[in-house]
């Protein structure tokens, strides 16, 4: 962008999984990023962008945003949410509260400052439960099963029919992500079977594996918000994408893992599994609208993650299951308001 003006570009969830290799993936790009985020899982998540003179890094809730935060803004990517499916039910409420009415907060004192343009970070879990194994494309049906795809497909039912000619807004509904992220998660169906193969040497499948699952690498996710800022808003505005590579089925998914790992790994199936998801998603309107495809393989992510695990860089930690830390800053919550006492702790 040398030689022009640099656009800035607000990122809520910034600290997160997909947010912090946004964050990263724009700045390389040349914008100017915004950070915002609560910082759940700790600042460091952004320590390899902290030193960037385009970075701004905002400590603040999106639910208590307001039109002054978007000044200078050109574009918004809104990924701020508690996620994922288990974690959308630790609290139903407050999933509601922050992913359905706390995006469309965003969006609307967005729109009311005055930015260009607005990209819903949703997922293809709305899809829910299909009928067949063909794969379902956006206009096709939603069968939202948990709070989370019910509070991310409101957010879209809201959010999509504020674009007008001076407001583009956009959607795009995420496959079930993979790969390595300064925020890494450990509960995320590739990533979690490369680290029990490395950690336990065994790969355990629950309800029998059959589950249809689409598939998308973090990095992919990065380039296609990307996409939307930089494309033409007559093809993108009030729109949907699914962003994915390709469907497996869960047990597809551990034999990739066991044939791209350099060591032998056990395969184990339970019957059982309360997860009653299953879809096969379509990417074909992402390809033909826009030109985007996704790069990355699943055995592409299984590699890093294993050199990843294998060299230090990353490790399972607490703040690597999400649920798990999501549940522990709860039971902290409640132990301080137990023996809080005119506000004091001690």
């Amino acid at each position: 962008m040398k030689g022009k003006e640099v656009k800035k570009i607000l990122v809520t969830g910034a600290g997160g999984y997909i947010g912090s290799v946004l964050t990263q993936h724009l700045l390389e790009r040349g914008y100017a990023v915004t950070a915002f985020d609560r910082f759940f899982f700790g600042q460091e998540t952004l320590k390899q962008v902290s030193g960037n003179p385009l970075l701004t890094i905002v400590r603040k809730d999106i639910r208590d945003i307001e039109p002054v935060d978007f000044e200078g803004i050109y574009a918004v990517c809104d990924l701020a949410a508690l996620s994922n499916d288990p974690s959308g039910d630790l609290d139903p409420n407050l999933t509601l509260g922050i992913n359905h009415a706390g995006r469309l907060r965003v969006a609307q004192a967005a729109k009311r400052a005055g930015v260009a343009r607005y990209v819903l970070s949703s997922s293809c879990s709305v899809y829910g439960h299909s009928d067949n194994d063909d794969p379902v494309r956006e206009a096709g049906p939603k069968r939202p099963l948990t709070t989370y795809a019910r509070a991310n497909l409101g957010a879209e039912d809201e959010i999509l029919p504020l674009a007008d000619a001076g407001f583009c807004a956009t959607a795009v509904r995420n496959a079930t992500v993979f790969g390595l992220s300064p925020r890494m998660r450990f509960d995320l169906v590739v990533n979690l079977m490369t680290l029990h193969a490395v950690e336990r040497g065994k790969i355990t499948i629950m309800g029998g594996g059959r589950q249809w699952r689409p598939l998308v690498h973090v990095q992919d996710v990065a380039r296609a918000f990307t996409t939307m800022i930089e494309a033409p808003a007559e093809r993108i505005s009030g729109e949907v994408f699914n962003i994915g590579r390709e469907n497996a089925q869960v047990i597809s998914i551990a034999y990739i893992v066991r044939e791209t790992l350099p060591f032998p790994l056990q395969i184990e199936i339970a019957p059982d599994d309360p997860d009653r998801r299953n879809y096969n998603v379509s990417f074909d309107k992402a390809k033909q609208q826009l030109g985007f495809e996704a790069e990355y393989s699943i055995a592409d992510g299984v590699r890093e993650i294993y050199e990843a695990l294998k060299m230090g860089v990353v490790e399972n930690t607490l703040k690597t299951s999400t649920v798990q830390w999501y549940r522990n800053l709860l039971d902290a919550q409640k132990l301080v308001e137990a023996v809080n006492l005119n506000g004091r702790l001690l």
